[in-house]
């Protein structure tokens, strides 16, 4: 049987500890300055050109009708460009923290082109929405009639949670499943609070409960409830599961105390922000203070580590990535803010093997060059033989990236269909797998990616989902 929700979001003050602190803060800031914030929210969107073309829009996954929101800000129309934020955006204020976008709107946009600088996007976009909380715009979820279909949905990440958001409105029964103790996916446990409040995630997550959404965590699909199960008792069911299976890096060594996982650091790190007591973090096995610390990758999540290893109090924290700045997946404006606080990169440097036996006491590294573009385009890195050399460390991080896990073989489900990567398998229109009535969106579908791509799937996915219960209940009045 499935497990009761273990979650009460009402009582958020005391699932977090810190919450009446940075209300506090948030209080004093907006006494001092808010003026100052309101004014440059304002200037800021007065600098949008309103171009003919806007690239920020279109390079944007949902497409955010962001030139539109800009005049409205500009002008102090706030409500108004809330409103227009919200129409696209399932969670704007999250967006807006952590969307890399110097990569999507802000590198796109016209003026940053010409060479004078971007329009803040995100920041405009967070400003609007932090405001619209605050004076109370944002509206509970109260749909306009219930009805009897009832969705599933495994996985309570930004996916998962901006369907249930959009089905719950419509009116649809909703049940979120997940194996954590916490709603929110990596937007809670992966993300670290320096970048995302975590009081910003369970927010939402607060008005999903009080809007009638249920959550049933601590719960993993394939032990605690089949899959055969949920859909017996649903009339959908919507996987948003995410990504969790770290690669791993075979080399002399890698088992050594020392060496551990990105969602490890990252998940323990952010348990603490919550007044979680953490064994591992206590021990100082996932805890940098005081360490030489080394991290290995190059994307976004090896970013989270670098910076979160700085505010530990490490001693030193270096990131190697065999490409060099060019090339690296990660958001450049996280690099720079990585290197402004102190971070070393060591760019093309491979880690052969580490030493110290038992406990780490280094990394083995290569150095690299870039040699002729891969099938991708990107320069493939080459060893330079002779060029090895040992990277002192007391603690190594590994940030190369994620895999989806094999459900078919989890929940025992050999029907559901998976790509060569193990991804599954799903229209790329209405996300709906070859099983009748599941749908499958963000990371498990695209592989590791950002959340805004997810919140996209999501709301696709809920939009298909809702235009075959409307299908349905029109060939039943026909009848």
């Amino acid at each position: 049987m499935a497990k009761q929700p273990m979650l009460k979001f009402v009582s958020i003050e005391k699932e977090m500890p810190e919450k009446r602190d940075a209300d506090q803060r948030r209080e004093d800031f907006k006494e001092i300055y808010g003026e100052y914030a309101m004014n440059k929210a304002r200037q800021q969107a007065g600098r949008c050109s309103q171009c003919g073309v806007p690239y920020c829009q279109s390079h944007c996954p949902l497409h955010n009708n962001i030139p539109d929101w800009l005049k409205l800000t500009a002008e102090g129309r706030l409500q108004e460009a809330y409103e227009v934020s919200q129409a696209t955006n399932t969670f704007p204020e999250i967006c807006g923290r952590i969307c890399p976008q110097d990569r999507l709107c802000e590198g796109n946009c016209v003026i940053e082109q010409s060479g004078h600088g971007t329009v803040t996007i995100g920041s405009v976009e967070k400003y609007i929405t932090d405001t619209a909380w605050e004076e109370g715009w944002v509206k509970p979820i109260k749909p306009a009639e219930e009805r009897a279909e009832s969705v599933a949905i495994i996985g309570a990440g930004p996916g998962g949670l901006a369907a249930a958001d959009r089905l719950r409105r419509a009116g649809l029964q909703v049940t979120v499943y997940d194996r954590y103790d916490r709603a929110g996916g990596l937007m809670v446990y992966g993300i670290p609070g320096f970048k995302l409040e975590k009081d910003v995630v369970m927010r939402r997550n607060a008005q999903l409960e009080e809007g009638g959404v249920k959550f049933v965590l601590n719960c993993n699909v394939g032990e605690d409830i089949t899959f055969d199960e949920l859909r017996e008792q649903h009339d959908f069911v919507l996987i948003a599961t995410g990504v969790y299976k770290s690669r791993d890096l075979p080399a002399p060594g890698v088992g050594a105390k020392g060496i551990v996982r990105a969602i490890d650091y990252l998940t323990a790190s952010n348990r603490i922000g919550f007044g979680d007591t953490v064994a591992e973090f206590e021990s100082g096995e996932l805890n940098a203070e005081g360490k030489r610390v080394v991290v290995i990758g190059g994307g976004d999540t090896a970013m989270d580590c670098v910076r979160t290893a700085i505010r530990q109090g490490a001693t030193s924290v270096k990131c190697l990535y065999r490409r060099d700045r060019a090339n690296m997946p990660g958001s450049q404006r996280e690099v720079q803010n990585a290197e402004e606080e102190g971070v070393e990169f060591v760019w093309l440097s491979a880690p052969k093997g580490f030493t110290g036996g038992d406990t780490v006491e280094g990394v083995m590294v290569q150095k690299m060059r870039l040699g002729a573009p891969d099938a991708t385009g990107r320069q493939s890195p080459e060893v330079i033989e002779g060029a090895d050399y040992v990277e002192d460390a007391d603690l190594v991080i590994k940030a190369l990236g994620f895999e989806p896990e094999d459900l078919p073989s989890l929940w025992n489900v050999p029907g559901l269909e998976v790509t060569r990567w193990g991804t599954v398998k799903a229209d790329f229109r209405t996300h709906e797998t070859q099983i009748e009535n599941v749908y499958a969106v963000g990371d498990i579908v695209r592989g590791a990616s950002l959340v805004v791509w997810a919140i996209r799937d999501g709301r696709e996915a809920a939009d298909a989902i809702l235009d075959k219960v409307m299908a349905s209940a029109t060939d039943v009045a026909a009848e």
